[in-house]
């Protein structure tokens, strides 16, 4: 790098913690404005958390379009349009109306203590910031040549060093700054892309076909196993807490649906980079397409913003998913745990902050033992998902199940995700290589169905 582009990242990096302290004293001092920034996110910063909070693996979308072209497209995009417009409509604007601060209080609420504790140790891990960590020390190994280690414990630092006092409010203010960031990264590596290799148009020409497959090479039931993993938008924690933290209903469900445009936006900016790098690096390690892309095409200082665009998509998920994990470790498992009274939980900054060091120390662990961001997503939504997912749609239901039945829906779909996806990468052609993620949620709705099916069977013996 440029000593102009080193000193562009520089500035960014004190420019964004100093955006992250400003006004943080208050926050600190107050519990509501500590998690939810008082419960008064607006239109234009809901939308500017949300956006930014979802792209933060984009060294992964980089690799897969390079590897794979369209496909990306049809695993992380597509369905996840989908699932977040359901959920903008039918579940958005209900979490805003309750006074729960997150999802293990729903599990809590509808299925007693232990329901909750187990739903937040898993929440702990599906929001782990491991798979984003690793994108930002990737980059920062690439970029400055910090040693793996190193560059893992130095993004984590300087990503979550904000929130220690600002909580969710400092997450906000950076991540307007951050949306803006991004965005303009990306639309200037087009710029420069377009006129030195052409149009996108005459890219797709020079593109193998099996880019240009929608499956892009892989099996269907590959590409329907993604779909599925999309479904994690109903439990993922950072919908539920920016919802929770909007200031009206129509907020958040406003908030979500102009938030699938830029998604939309921000999707195709990143999907024809990708196919910009395949034709012009063709012996380029996928997973740094983007960073080489730019210092193939980029002038300093120009080449600066746009390293300083993919640290800022990086760094807006680290901090959002950070803070969730702090806050579901700190109040959701060790809170609800210290209090004898089953409807009260320790809402104290001083237990987030606990959680904050005890995740950052779990999410670099996770990173460095799995050294891949498309392996981290997958691994977790397929175990992980289809034990969240049943009884978390349950719990906005009239539908009456026992505690007892509600903790078996959480536990058993995800033990069994868990033993086929080990037998799967121990057994050569183990059942003929069935995904984890579909034995994991055939058993949530078995279950499911078992139960209520008796429960009815109970009330017509009881009616006779």
């Amino acid at each position: 790098m440029h000593i102009l582009d080193f000193s562009i990242v520089l500035i960014y990096f004190i420019f964004v913690v100093a955006v992250g302290f400003y006004r943080s004293k208050s926050a600190s001092e107050n519990s509501n404005n500590y998690i939810l920034a008082g419960r008064k996110l607006s239109l234009p910063g809901f939308v500017a958390t949300l956006v930014t909070t979802w792209y933060g693996g984009i060294l992964g979308i980089g690799e897969n379009t390079f590897n794979f072209g369209i496909q990306t497209w049809f695993i992380f995009g597509l369905p996840y349009y989908f699932f977040a417009i359901l959920f903008a409509i039918f579940i958005a604007p209900r979490i805003r109306k309750l006074n729960f601060l997150s999802i293990p209080d729903h599990f809590h609420n509808r299925f007693g203590k232990t329901a909750g504790v187990i739903s937040a140790v898993f929440l702990l891990f599906l929001a782990s910031p491991a798979p984003y960590i690793l994108s930002i020390g990737i980059l920062l190994e690439y970029t400055v040549g910090i040693p793996f280690l190193w560059a893992l414990i130095v993004a984590t630092i300087f990503s979550l060093i904000y929130i220690w006092k600002g909580g969710f409010g400092a997450i906000v203010r950076t991540d307007v700054l951050q949306f803006i960031l991004m965005f303009g990264g990306f639309i200037l590596l087009i710029i420069f892309a377009w006129i030195k290799i052409g149009s996108p148009i005459e890219i797709v020409r020079q593109l193998p076909s099996e880019h240009l497959s929608p499956t892009g090479g892989n099996s269907v039931q590959y590409i329907f196993v993604w779909f599925f993993i999309a479904m994690w938008t109903f439990i993922d924690p950072g919908f539920y807490q920016r919802c929770a933290a909007a200031k009206s209903p129509k907020t958040a469900q406003k908030g979500i649906l102009i938030s699938v445009i830029f998604w939309f936006i921000f999707d195709s900016f990143t999907l024809t980079s990708g196919l910009y790098a395949r034709v012009l690096l063709t012996n380029q390690q996928g997973l740094f397409a983007f960073p080489a892309l730019g210092q193939a095409l980029l002038p300093p200082v120009f080449y600066g913003l746009f390293i300083t665009g993919l640290l800022a998509t990086i760094m807006s998920t680290i901090d959002s998913l950070g803070f969730i994990s702090a806050f579901t470790f700190g109040r959701d498992i060790i809170g609800r745990i210290k209090r004898n009274n089953k409807n009260e939980i320790d809402n104290s900054a001083s237990l987030i902050r606990l959680g904050l060091i005890v995740m950052a120390v779990i999410a670099i662990l996770l990173a460095y033992s799995f050294p891949s961001v498309v392996k981290l997503w997958y691994m977790m939504g397929s175990i992980l998902v289809p034990g969240l997912l049943i009884p978390f749609l349950v719990s906005f239901t009239k539908l009456k199940l026992k505690n007892w039945q509600g903790q078996i829906l959480l536990i058993i779909p995800v033990l069994i995700s868990i033993l086929w996806f080990i037998l799967n990468n121990t057994i050569s052609n183990f059942a003929l290589k069935i995904e984890p993620f579909y034995p994991g949620i055939f058993s949530s709705i078995f279950l499911f169905v078992f139960f209520i099916f008796a429960q009815n069977k109970k009330l017509e013996k009881e009616n006779i």
